[in-house]
């Protein structure tokens, strides 16, 4: 995982993406915008039993395993969604 410090710390968030993935892009552009802090991960450059650890981990979160799979606060929401993500973080 990668942190990535703002100034929004209230919620813990947590971002499983692509590295390829426009719509993971466009998600961790959101949180820069607004300053929230959050890890990361690019499943996809994980290698061996780390990627076979962290792509489990998105199964349990997202059964369809899609991408961007986000955690705030437990909160899972798939795929990019402004609205819920906004709405969880309370902005």
């Amino acid at each position: 995982m990668t942190r990535v410090p703002g100034k929004n710390k209230q919620h813990q968030v947590t971002l499983f993406a692509l590295s390829t993935c426009g719509w993971c892009r466009k998600t961790k552009e959101l949180f820069d915008s607004q300053g929230i802090e959050y890890d990361y991960i690019f499943v996809d450059q994980c290698q061996g039993d780390e990627k076979a650890e962290v792509s489990a981990r998105v199964r349990e979160l997202n059964p369809r395993g899609s991408y961007p799979t986000v955690v705030i606060d437990g909160q899972v929401v798939t795929g990019y969604d402004e609205e819920r993500i906004m709405e969880l973080l309370g902005i």
